[in-house]
């Protein structure tokens, strides 16, 4: 939470700066050198305010795409935390009731030795044997969703991450990780500026998924898709839409940037 703190703070800091110089280019004077205020010297003056302006918001939306991003990332490094330690949680419990059995079975054999207590409960393993050498046990839900995520937070390889991410809603449509999973996905292809595929993925979270915490930044994303593929009038509208629906989310804060630019 304090890197989301930190971040919030250092994109105020930026958007203050770019608005004090911002101001101050549109209050600059028009100097006339000639005194008789030549027509083509004030336009001179008026473009390079124009590019200047340009420019810094360019500069300003490629910082607020990269700190997207990172909230993303982060974002997710929590999700997968969560669940690790939910798994850590859901162990610990099944080892207490393993052992409350093993503990309650040695109270009904009262007449066990303490030399035979080792044993008491413990059952001989059934090794079954594969029916070809190449055969290995399939991964499972949870260590699926990880594998997916961790190609993306811990060793960056997004190229595989996509088919990694396809063949986990491939396997588990109905997970409780799909949203997340076809976040990700979007995410990658956006990143990829696979738009109409990108979008595919955000229309999924936020049209199946409507509860999904995922959904108001698949709606940001579809209106910057849009913006960028020149429809401006969707674009509105979604930005718009992240506005109303989800006024305390961070994805409201960038949606108010970009609608403000467009």
């Amino acid at each position: 939470m304090t890197i989301l703190a930190n971040k919030t703070l250092k994109l105020g800091v930026t958007l203050s700066a770019a608005l004090a110089v911002s101001s101050a280019f549109a209050q600059a004077p028009v100097v006339d050198a000639n005194g008789g205020g030549e027509l083509e010297q004030r336009i001179a003056v008026l473009e390079r305010i124009v590019k200047s302006r340009t420019e810094m918001q360019h500069r300003l939306q490629t910082q607020l795409d990269n700190m997207q991003m990172e909230v993303d990332q982060l974002r997710g490094a929590v999700e997968v935390n969560t669940n690790e330690l939910q798994k850590v949680l859901e162990r610990q419990r099944e080892l207490y009731l393993e052992i409350d059995k093993r503990v309650e079975a040695l109270k009904q054999a009262g007449g066990v030795t303490s030399t035979a207590m080792p044993s008491a409960g413990v059952e001989t393993p059934i090794v079954s044997t594969p029916s070809s050498p190449s055969s290995t046990p399939e991964v499972g839900e949870d260590e699926a969703y990880e594998d997916a995520v961790n190609l993306i937070l811990k060793s960056r390889e997004y190229d595989k991450a996509v088919p990694a991410f396809q063949s986990f809603i491939s396997r588990f449509p109905n997970s409780s990780y799909a949203p997340n999973a076809h976040y990700w996905l979007g995410q990658l292809l956006f990143n990829e500026q696979k738009w109409d595929e990108a979008s595919e993925q955000f229309n999924i979270v936020a049209n199946r998924f409507s509860d999904s915490a995922k959904r108001p930044d698949a709606l940001l994303k579809l209106g910057v898709i849009s913006e960028r593929t020149g429809d401006t009038a969707s674009a509105r509208q979604l930005l718009q839409q992240v506005i109303n629906e989800y006024p305390d989310s961070s994805a409201k804060r960038l949606a108010e940037s970009r609608l403000n630019n467009l």
